[in-house]
C-alpha cells in the first residue's frame, strides 16, 4: 500500500493505493493509526480477488457472512473512520460486480485486492466518536461529537 497527501488545505486529503494481496479493512485501519486519522470519510474503486460481505441480521444482532471467492470489480466503496475508546474504527459498505454483470453489496468485512484499489480519504475537521448502542448491538457515531 502506498499513500500521499494530495491537498494543501486545512482539510487533509489522501490518495491511498493498495497493491495485489493487500487486505483492505486492516490496511485502512493501519493507515488511520499511522497517520493519526480520528475522523474521515473515504471512497474507492478497483477490484478484489476475494472478499466477505456482511449483512446485518437485526433479530440476531450480528452479521451474516457472505463469502465471494472470485474476482470482482469494486463499483462503489464508501465508508468512514471514527474513534472508539481511543482507537480508530473503519466502517465500510461496498457494491461489487461479477463477470456476468450481477452486483452484490453489503458491509465490507474483509477483501483482498487484485490488481489495485484506489482510495480517496478526506479527514474531517472534527473528531468523531463511536458509542456502543445496546438496542442494535453496534458501535454507532455519537452525534454529540465529544
Amino acid at each position: 500500500m502506498k499513500s500521499r497527501r494530495i491537498s494543501n488545505t486545512a482539510d487533509k486529503m489522501f490518495a491511498i493505493v493498495f497493491d495485489i494481496g493487500d487486505e483492505v479493512t486492516s490496511g485502512l485501519l493501519s493507515f488511520a493509526e499511522q497517520n493519526h486519522v480520528v475522523a474521515a470519510q473515504f471512497t474507492a474503486i478497483g477490484s478484489f480477488s476475494d472478499m466477505t460481505l456482511g449483512y446485518f441480521q437485526w433479530d440476531k444482532k450480528e452479521f451474516k457472512k457472505i463469502p465471494i471467492r472470485e474476482q470482482v470489480e469494486v463499483l462503489s466503496l464508501v465508508g468512514d473512520i471514527a474513534m472508539d475508546t481511543g482507537r480508530p474504527i473503519v466502517h465500510a459498505h461496498v457494491v461489487v460486480g461479477k463477470s456476468d454483470g450481477t452486483a452484490y453489496g453489503g458491509h465490507l468485512l474483509e477483501a483482498h485486492v487484485r490488481p489495485t484499489l484506489e482510495v480517496i480519504l478526506t479527514e474531517a475537521p472534527s473528531h468523531l466518536h463511536k458509542t456502543y448502542d445496546p438496542e442494535t448491538g453496534l458501535l454507532l457515531i455519537d452525534p454529540a461529537l465529544k
